[in-house]
């Protein structure tokens, strides 16, 4: 990492952390049940995600039983988190191909491997990308991977963290990296720039004005040289 963007970075840290810090990691310690959630909350707000999983594991107690399931009861237990059509399969499917790989519904193994080896076993499973893996090394494991959701993605590309061009597979191994390892650092970023594309750094109107971190972010300078600019709306 480069001098000026390690400041960047410092500076974009400290100003997310004073404004919804501290962000404190504890590991669940259940893969398993993290790849199923994070299956679930897909395109839609972490209350539906919970509702969702809540429904799935009071209809079907057991991992078994989800797999045994018709495929049309799994997607009602799932429904009310949103596009369970396509969710509920992906979900039966993860979990025959643990079990088929590892003989039970256990994904503990994932624990003493390095990061990027146990990034890999996950990624080797149908339908668990860059981001699911992310979540469950870092949510169940502890690991320092980052999940790279819309809101980190945005607001690291307008901050110039990284590349305009860089796309979402590469800002995970680029953002990660900035983070030295270090997994309680990697999920107070993931969090709070989740908390600041949620509440400050919008896809449209972002609120420039009142941002902790507008002073190191290329998006606010361009924006506002263009409002100093004479006959500027």
């Amino acid at each position: 990492m480069d001098p000026q963007t390690r400041a960047r970075l410092a500076a974009i840290e400290a100003g997310l952390d004073e404004m919804y810090g501290p962000r404190k990691l504890t590991p669940s310690g259940n893969p398993v049940s993290e790849l199923v959630s994070t299956i679930l909350s897909q395109n839609t707000s972490d209350t539906n995600t919970a509702r969702a999983f809540a429904s799935l594991k009071e209809r079907f107690p057991g991992w078994q039983d989800v797999v045994d399931a018709p495929a049309n009861e799994v997607v009602d237990a799932i429904r009310t988190g949103g596009l369970a059509n396509r969710k509920a399969p992906r979900i039966q499917n993860a979990l025959s191909e643990i079990h088929d790989r590892y003989g039970a519904y256990t994904l503990d193994a994932l624990a003493g491997m390095t990061t990027n080896d146990a990034r890999k076993e996950l990624t080797s499973i149908d339908g668990v990308g860059p981001k699911t893996a992310a979540c469950v090394l870092l949510f169940a494991l502890g690991k320092p991977a980052l999940p790279v959701d819309t809101h980190v993605y945005r607001v690291a590309r307008r901050t110039g963290l990284i590349d305009e061009r860089t796309n979402t597979d590469r800002a995970h191994a680029t953002l990660e990296a900035m983070m030295d390892g270090d997994a309680d650092r990697t999920y107070r970023f993931h969090m709070e720039m989740i908390a600041h594309g949620r509440a400050i750094c919008h896809a449209r109107n972002p609120r420039c004005a009142i941002c902790p971190i507008r002073s190191a972010c290329d998006y606010a300078a361009k924006h506002e040289q263009h409002a100093s600019q004479p006959g500027s709306p």
